[in-house]
């Protein structure tokens, strides 16, 4: 059979390590389609050398295909149709950007010719529609490389650059398009066995700290005293906790976490202090020295927040001017663009190596400060979980995930140590972490972005690439308001889940509509005229009317659901549907309703 510019693509993305392909295919697509059932009848087997995720909505794709990166730590790869599929990948091109997620975006283009010069031809009245200027252009702006594949000779080369650049720190999504004629290009089978080593086209190595700048740091922090440790996306890599954990213990450092997309630092660490999304952060007005690693935003600067004067801040970040950002800045001594573990590690190292001359009782006095104030945070968050402490009568978020963690404790064969938790909570999102109080590196995920919709999809990808590379995961949840539920096009999300295999568990903290809105109405408006409004009335409510969310979803996928309200019924609910999920190996959606917006 004829050997094409597709015969390259797989090939080369395959050897690169790709097992999978989230795609949804189009009418540029055919030297695709066709070197997919060449493999399949050569192979003898029937089999594809990357497994086909079919995917019904695009945006549900790249939430998929991010899920599956961030699992297991290397790129994932989506395939869409020509403009409208790249316009179709919606703000989950937002989340991958911003989350820092290495995914290659492949969109075929409409055919350049019209006549039959070349194979591929327009022979389809949407092939002129979609023949657009700078289809690119797009995604450019959150895309760490984009370029178009001009020959086939070269697709293996150009597919390669892209991965370097994607897998690259500050890593993030490339996008990379070809004209249907080009992929449908005949290619002599010596450029098919070209030996392309993608060895040999790594990753930038990691930055490190200057040795001036880690002693600076080092000494700071043996002399303060209260020095903090702001994190948020260090977690990302599952190697920095323990390191982290080790630099705490060792100076007595505290910890907080600020918007954080990861677990940076376990929950039950003596020096950890707490989470937060925004608001006022206390903690500030102690710090005399601040080790900012890996935040994007450490404080909310209008919440009547800012570091202690005369305090030192240093910030370390693989991309610390924010590059992606029109407006970022902290007053800052020191500003470091450095690979967290690799940073991380330096300082704990440089530390080792003075210990004796530490002052310790100074060192010891802060660990016994910090052990007492953690204690008490614990003790706080566990007594909200209380089922007699109401909200009028209704339900309270904090409740419903306390319920969760619980029940994922005594129902699962890991007792909650293989469960992953996917936390798309949006204005719940310190709640979730607060409630689950995640132990182990990687076993809680955020977006990293704002775009709302990521969880379903997301659960779906996690699994697969849980699957593909023997992680021990025993199961996924999914915790999400009921707004952002819709957002996830829960008919496309459950119907991969399906036909994949993929059951996982969703928690819906369903508060009546979009919460998010009215807070940053009243962010602005603390008394004014909406203040007293309902939620419907403001128009963010959905009313008596809302959707039945488990039908959707029991409808798409045949995921068993239900809707439920009361603590105790929550409570059984909850644990009916972890057995599903591990028995019956289905999907399971509980909506529960807890107090209204």
């Amino acid at each position: 059979m004829t050997t094409t510019t597709a015969t390259i693509f797989f090939k080369t993305l395959s050897q690169a390590g790709f097992t999978h392909a989230f795609v949804n295919w189009g009418n540029d697509h055919p030297a695709l389609l066709e070197e997919l059932e060449r493999q399949r009848i050569e192979g003898g087997n029937g089999q594809t050398t990357l497994q086909i995720v079919t995917c019904p909505n695009e945006m549900v794709a790249l939430s998929a295909a991010q899920g599956y990166a961030q699992v297991i730590g290397k790129p994932a790869l989506v395939i869409v149709h020509v403009d409208v599929g790249t316009q179709a990948l919606a703000g989950a091109v937002h989340n991958v950007d911003k989350g820092r997620v290495p995914v290659l975006i492949f969109a075929g283009e409409a055919p350049f010719s019209a006549y039959g010069e070349l194979k591929g031809s327009k022979n389809e009245w949407p092939m002129w529609s979609q023949d657009v200027p700078d289809q690119a252009g797009i995604v450019r702006q959150y895309m760490r490389y984009t370029n178009q594949i001009r020959n086939g000779k070269t697709a293996g080369k150009m597919l390669l650059r892209a991965m370097q650049f994607a897998v690259s720190e500050p890593q993030g999504p490339v996008y990379l398009h070809a004209k249907r004629e080009i992929m449908e290009e005949e290619v002599d089978q010596s450029f098919v066995d070209e030996a392309l080593d993608s060895k040999k086209w790594p990753a930038i190595a990691p930055t490190a700290l200057s040795e001036t700048v880690v002693q600076t740091i080092v000494d700071s922090l043996v002399t303060a005293k209260f020095p903090l440790i702001i994190a948020a996306n260090s977690g990302r890599n599952p190697a920095t906790v323990a390191t982290l954990s080790e630099l705490s213990n060792l100076l007595s450092i505290a910890i907080y976490n600020s918007c954080p997309s990861s677990v940076c630092i376990p929950y039950s660490h003596p020096h950890f202090l707490g989470t937060s999304f925004g608001g006022k952060t206390t903690l500030l007005e102690e710090a005399d020295v601040l080790l900012i690693i890996d935040t994007d935003v450490p404080w909310v600067d209008i919440c009547d927040n800012a570091p202690k004067p005369g305090s030192k801040v240093f910030m370390i970040d693989p991309d610390p001017l924010k590059q992606g950002y029109s407006w970022s800045h902290i007053d800052a001594d020191i500003i470091c663009r450095a690979d967290s573990q690799v940073a991380l590690n330096q300082l704990l190292n440089a530390a080792k190596k003075i210990s004796s001359s530490f002052d310790q009782n100074l060192i010891e006095k802060r660990s016994v400060d910090l052990k007492t104030r953690h204690d008490l945070y614990i003790e706080e968050l566990v007594s909200v979980e209380d089922f007699s402490a109401l909200l009028n009568g209704a339900s309270t978020t904090s409740q419903v995930v306390g319920i969760a963690r619980k029940a994922v404790e005594e129902f699962t064969p890991s007792h909650g140590r293989q469960t992953l938790w996917l936390n798309e909570g949006i204005t719940n999102y310190e709640v979730v972490f607060d409630h689950v109080r995640p132990e182990l590196p990687g076993s809680m995920i955020c977006s990293g972005g704002t775009s709302l919709g990521w969880a379903l999809g997301a659960a779906v990808g996690a699994r697969l690439g849980a699957r593909a590379f023997g992680h021990d995961t025993d199961l996924i949840v999914a915790i999400v308001g009921d707004g952002t539920f819709i957002f996830g096009v829960p008919s496309a999300a459950y119907w991969i889940s399906r036909k994949y295999d993929t059951p996982y568990l969703t928690i819906v903290l369903n508060n009546g509509g979009w919460k998010a809105p009215k807070n940053s109405m009243l962010g602005v408006y603390p008394t004014g005229l909406g203040s007293k409004a309902s939620g419907e009335r403001l128009t963010t409510g959905f009313g008596p009317d809302a959707p039945d969310y488990g039908q959707i979803a029991a409808a798409a996928g045949g995921a068993w659901a239900r809707r439920v309200e009361g603590l105790e019924n929550i409570k059984k609910a909850i644990e009916e549907g972890i057995k599903v999920v591990l028995e019956e190996k289905r999907s399971a959606v509980v909506d529960c309703i807890v107090e209204s917006i």
